[in-house]
């Protein structure tokens, strides 16, 4: 899909703050209410925005590690794997991805009890092979999506 000047302005301003009123996006990007009223509903008719959510600070609420796991799969198990293992609430994001490992799982944890029950009965459930997982020791940058160049 094509996105217009006044579609990537909307997307940018909306994805440093969704909250912001449609009136508040008309004033900043210079279009009329009735345009953003329009293209919103055209962007999430065509799936470009999913939906609008909160970010939350994980420390704050008690999630103190972030992890990040490599795991091999067995042939004709993927899909069923990851579902099961997106299925955990601790588990945030989960990727087919190439090279030496079949997913990639993004988790986080409350404490090393909490990383030792993900890791033994999550991240080796039957279908997996072999697991190979990181603690993440700093976020350097984070950030949920982003405007593709043009």
């Amino acid at each position: 899909m094509q996105l217009d000047d006044t579609d990537r302005r909307l997307l940018a301003v909306l994805l440093e703050d969704a909250r912001i009123s449609q009136r508040g996006l008309a004033q900043r990007i210079g279009v009329a209410q009735g345009t953003i009223t329009n293209r919103l509903r055209r962007l999430e008719e065509l799936g470009v925005i999913k939906g609008y959510t909160v970010l939350l600070e994980p420390e704050s609420i008690g999630w103190t590690m972030t992890v990040i796991t490599g795991l091999r799969i067995e042939k004709g198990s993927m899909i069923n794997v990851q579902q099961n293992i997106a299925a955990d609430p601790r588990v945030f994001a989960v990727y087919d991805v190439t090279g030496d490992y079949d997913s990639m799982v993004l988790a986080r944890v409350q404490s090393r009890k909490d990383l030792d029950d993900l890791s033994k009965n999550v991240l080796s459930i039957d279908g997996v092979e072999r697991s190979i997982t990181h603690l993440v020791l700093n976020t350097v940058k984070e950030k949920t999506a982003t405007l593709p160049s043009e």
